[in-house]
């Protein structure tokens, strides 16, 4: 444990920090399990719907500082090609 009182908030605010990351994180695992199994059954509008909903979250995320911008981008353009293919 900390003796300071700067180091002790800080502790709290990480605590917090990696509380709401870890939420935002499983909340993204879920969607992308779900778009993957929609694009594999080749549901074209569950996919497209979950589509809209993944990338407005990945967004979320990346703004938020949960994820790269960049990590975000990438996985944006990998879903792009997962719902192009079924929508060709």
């Amino acid at each position: 444990m900390p003796n300071i009182k700067s180091a002790e908030r800080r502790m709290r605010v990480e605590a917090k920090a990696k509380l709401r990351n870890r939420m935002i994180k499983s909340e993204l695992k879920t969607i992308s399990k779900k778009f993957k199994a929609a694009v594999e059954a080749g549901d074209k509008e569950a996919a497209l719907a979950l589509f809209r909903e993944y990338t407005g979250a990945l967004d979320k995320a990346a703004l938020k500082g949960t994820l790269h911008p960049n990590n975000a981008n990438r996985k944006k353009a990998q879903i792009s090609k997962m719902v192009s293919s079924i929508t060709a």
